[in-house]
């Protein structure tokens, strides 16, 4: 069941209660319970169909529950950053007609207003990549793909900002760079929730994270949850936890030397 309610300053912006979803009568979430508060940061990891993807659907509100209560705060607008590997690149627009394409369809005539064409030169510039704007999509690097549906995403102001694997395919600076944006992002207010498979550059350094295969099988802050039983119970392998300049590092196998070990909390 999906339903709306007021949503006072402070409360929250979306809630699920023993929610079961999926697609074509397959159920890919069981029960789950999560709820999203104002300002939160949070990652949520799993395997492959562990339901990351429909988790961000249900909160998106293109998939509703199979069971169970999806509540979300009437006022609730939402930005969404798909993954990259699902985009046909080829598409012949530029960055800004493609950013242009999330503006809200209020007016009786198809062509922007020059107020929107305003607010995607804004967003373009504060994403540092305003001198692409008349590039063709399929020109850009992956950093400012990532960033050019960034701001599609942020054009229509949202309260809550939903990434399906965002830092997928990039590399280290790229994939850090974006983290720091998000986390400016995050500090000023806006609540954030992304899949993600990088254990190591992107779940470590946020503030939340929710273990997920079908159910969630562990949520608290990395030093709650990045722990070698619950990966093992999230990813069905076995994954040491160790600590290296005040972070969590994970390691997918033993290593000669590794065999003891003490996790140390930052």
């Amino acid at each position: 069941m999906l339903t709306t309610r007021s949503s006072p300053a402070g409360t929250v912006l979306a809630e699920l209660r023993r929610v079961d979803a999926g697609y074509g009568g397959k159920i890919a979430l069981r029960a789950v319970d999560l709820t999203v508060r104002p300002g939160t940061f949070t990652g949520v990891v799993g395997p492959s169909g562990s339901g990351k993807t429909t988790l961000l659907r249900l909160l998106l509100g293109t998939v509703t529950p199979a069971r169970g209560r999806l509540e979300r705060a009437r006022d609730l607008s939402v930005g969404y950053v798909p993954q990259l590997e699902t985009i046909n690149w080829d598409f012949p627009i530029t960055v800004r007609e493609c950013v242009l394409m999330a503006r809200r369809q209020s007016r009786p005539w198809p062509w922007p207003s020059r107020a929107e064409r305003h607010d995607v030169e804004e967003v373009l510039d504060r994403l540092a990549i305003g001198e692409t704007a008349g590039r063709r999509i399929r020109e850009l690097s992956g950093g400012q793909q990532q960033r050019m549906f960034l701001a599609r995403a942020l054009l229509r102001r949202p309260r809550l900002l939903l990434l399906d694997e965002p830092t997928s395919g990039l590399d280290v600076a790229t994939r850090h760079d974006i983290l720091h944006l998000l986390g400016r992002l995050n500090a000023e207010g806006m609540a954030i929730l992304l899949t993600t498979h990088d254990l190591n550059g992107i779940v470590t350094h946020l503030p939340h994270v929710v273990c997920l295969r079908e159910r969630v099988v562990a949520a608290g802050a990395p030093v709650e949850v990045i722990r070698p039983d619950v990966l093992e119970r999230t990813f069905g392998a076995r994954m040491e936890v160790l600590e290296h300049s005040g972070l969590l590092v994970v390691v997918d196998r033993r290593i000669p030397g590794l065999e003891r070990h003490e996790e140390v909390r930052p």
